[in-house]
């Protein structure tokens, strides 16, 4: 029998869920997180979960993993010393960079500018040219970079960026660039443009791949070591880390690609949701991810997550595709602190992590945390994790006093206060992907997930007006449960311009095929059969003269018949609802993107048992909640016992391994066949 096993770590805990693929059975298990070593918690939590399903390490056939190896380097700025090796006049290129400056219209003032990520004494030149169709007008001049590699050398860099001008049309010289370097130098690893990005600007392509070269060898090494534990514990079965755009790729890709790491993490949720979604008949989705540290939330269309071209960490921007997710320092290790200056409360961005954690975790933190003030309030069971973690409630109101003595209010008062700046919070992060990229977010249900969502969902549903609000089973390992459930995947991009008017639909089709055929054959080298492909196509499209594109579908059949006015109608419609308007000037053509999609995960969705409405079996006791600036007493139930057909009525609490769902006031709560908690208004 097969079983696969997704693993996602995040700040506070590293979740776990294993699946029998032919009956659907699951297995969750969570367990702290060790940022000083992630691999630790994974190696821990894999035996850990191979004991409850009564299984060893060596039967598992599949391993899915999201990390934030990637992500947290840059974020820490542990970068290793990158070397750059530009064409001759170019040495500036990631000084002179672009003129945007992040923020409002005094950004400039207080915006410090990030250092390169190639410091300019690690960039050398090297004489070459080509045109913008790439053709050779200056031969490379091989013995002039002999010499000049002797400066990487001196600067003791780490890995090497190779990004000459023009290397998208074509990467000849590139190539014969990386060959020399790894003769000079062969114990570095070196990353080349034309592979990582085959566009138009070289900005853009030089930051990227220099984004490659810098998490390189963190990426590689904690790979390298996780696939050796792995093995060590007999672990035979395919390998595979999650990419940012939520699809899967081999460890061995991982290490010469981590660039596509990026958004690794947050992906797992968005593709967990997408499966759900599936299976509880909803298109529509917008989701809220609340874990430990942060929250992420994306917007699903159709089914279909949205993408975005640039993938963002930090300061760090590079032109490689990610789920649209958008992040905020709000989750249930958030910091409620009063400053001195302006006496008004704040909730994070600063979090207690997973050591010391917030003050109910008596691991020695003292300092107010957004999980305290849910203690403090009530809506928190006195054990997490299937009581192997007890909570210290008198911790949680020493804490959030501090708070309260500082506003000069009552202790629950200051406790709802940092609920709903934290709720606020988070609905902005959602107006992000919601009315602010053309959507209602009335015409969307809410799914809300990890450790600390579903505790908040009712109140953001009620901010958004999204309903219903949707609790999936095990909601606290949902990420894992997307590392487990997604598809293999690789792309290729290329710079292809042309005014749409003007262009061959047939020469164009040809282009598709071929990167197609190029992709389907790296797939397959990564353990896809070409017969369990599936392909999609994509342009990036704009008005002539803009400095941004528009990506799009393209359907390959019938493309050189109709394919160009197709993707023109879609564009003036996208655009449309983007920017509110269009315009009567031609449409160019800017690149182009083919992805290529392994088999998807053939796992069943359990059913379970059907009930009478009534919830009673599932009940638990009564407890005191402070909803609505009083105290009340709610309900509370324990969702394993939870039958397809109950219904709750709020104030109620629901309980369960991995997380803890609040239904407040005048809400409803029903329970669908799969074991998913809807909740909506009761009027």
């Amino acid at each position: 029998m097969d079983y696969r096993l997704g693993v996602d770590v995040g700040g506070t805990f590293t979740d776990l869920l294993l699946i029998e693929d032919e009956t659907g059975r699951t297995y969750r298990s969570k367990v702290p997180s060790t940022p000083d070593d992630p691999s630790r918690a994974v190696l821990s939590g894999t035996q850990r979960i191979c004991d409850m399903a009564g299984i060893k390490p060596s039967d598992l056939s599949f391993f899915m993993h999201g990390t934030t190896v990637a992500t947290n380097a840059v974020l820490q700025g542990k970068f290793a010393r990158v070397g750059l090796i530009v064409t001759d006049g170019y040495r500036q290129v990631l000084h002179v960079a672009r003129s945007l400056v992040p923020g409002g219209l005094a950004g400039w003032i207080i915006w410090n500018k990030p250092e390169p990520l190639a410091p300019l004494e690690c960039t050398i030149e090297v004489g070459e040219r080509l045109d913008s169709e790439g053709n050779v007008l200056k031969a490379l001049d091989e013995e002039g970079l002999r010499k000049r590699i002797q400066v990487l050398r001196d600067e003791n860099v780490e890995a090497v960026t190779v990004c000459l001008i023009n290397s998208f049309a074509n990467n000849i010289h590139e190539k014969q660039v990386e060959a020399i370097v790894k003769e000079e130098m062969p114990d570095i690893p070196v990353s080349v443009s034309s592979d990582i990005l085959p566009e138009k600007q070289e900005y853009e392509r030089a930051l990227t791949t220099v984004a490659n070269s810098a998490v390189r060898p963190t990426v590689a090494n904690y790979v390298r070591n996780l696939k050796n534990e792995l093995r060590g514990q007999d672990m035979n079965g395919q390998l595979n880390l999650l990419r940012s755009d939520g699809g899967l790729m081999s460890v061995e890709k991982s290490e010469e690609l981590p660039v596509a790491l990026l958004m690794s993490g947050p992906a797992g949720g968005v593709t967990g949701a997408v499966w759900v979604a599936k299976h509880a008949g909803f298109k529509n989705i917008l989701t809220l991810d609340m874990g430990g540290t942060s929250t992420d939330v994306s917007l699903i269309e159709n089914g279909v997550p949205r993408l975005t071209r640039d993938t963002e960490v930090g300061d760090l921007t590079v032109r490689t595709s990610s789920l649209d997710v958008k992040t905020v320092g709000a989750g249930g290790g958030s910091i409620a602190h009063v400053p001195e200056l302006t006496q008004a409360l704040r909730v994070g961005p600063e979090s207690a992590g997973a050591v010391p954690g917030p003050a109910c975790y008596g691991k020695g933190g003292d300092l107010p945390t957004v999980t305290d003030a849910n203690v403090v309030l009530g809506y928190l069971p006195k054990s997490l994790l299937g009581g192997e973690m007890d909570l210290d409630v008198d911790a949680s109101s020493v804490a959030v006093q501090k708070v309260a003595d500082a506003l000069g209010i009552g202790l629950k008062q200051a406790a709802s206060g940092i609920i709903d700046i934290v709720n606020e919070n988070m609905f902005g992060a959602i107006r992000l992907v919601s009315v602010q990229q053309g959507y209602d977010s009335r015409d969307f249900a809410l799914m809300a997930f990890g450790g600390g969502g579903p505790l908040h969902a009712n109140a953001i549903g009620k901010l958004a007006q999204s309903w219903p609000v949707i609790i999936p089973s095990a909601p606290g390992v949902l990420c894992a449960y997307g590392d487990a459930t997604t598809r293999m995947r690789s792309e290729m991009a290329r710079s292809f311009s042309s005014r749409l008017d003007t262009a061959d639909g047939a020469e164009l089709e040809a282009v598709l095929k071929q990167m197609a055929s190029n992709v389907s054959d790296e797939l397959a080298g990564q353990g896809v059969p070409q017969n369990e492909q599936e392909v999609e196509y994509e342009a990036g499209v704009r008005y002539q003269g803009q400095g941004f594109e528009v990506v799009l579908p393209i359907k390959l059949d019938g493309f050189a018949a109709s394919g160009l006015s197709v993707l023109s109608d879609a564009f003036h419609k996208e655009h449309e609802k983007l920017f509110t308007f269009r315009l009567d000037v031609p449409i160019e053509l800017v690149n182009l993107r083919v992805t290529v999609l392994g088999k998807a995960a053939n796992v069943k969705a359990s059913k379970i048992e059907s009930g009478d409405g009534n919830p009673q079996a599932a009940f638990i006791e009564h407890s005191t909640v402070w909803i609505d600036d009083s105290d009340k007493q709610a309900s509370v139930y324990d969702r394993d016992k939870l039958r397809s057909g109950d219904k709750i009525s709020g104030p109620a609490i629901i309980t369960e391994m991995d997380s803890t769902t609040l239904i407040l006031s005048d809400h409803v709560a029903a329970v669908d066949a799969y074991g998913n908690i809807l909740i909506n208004p009761a009027n």
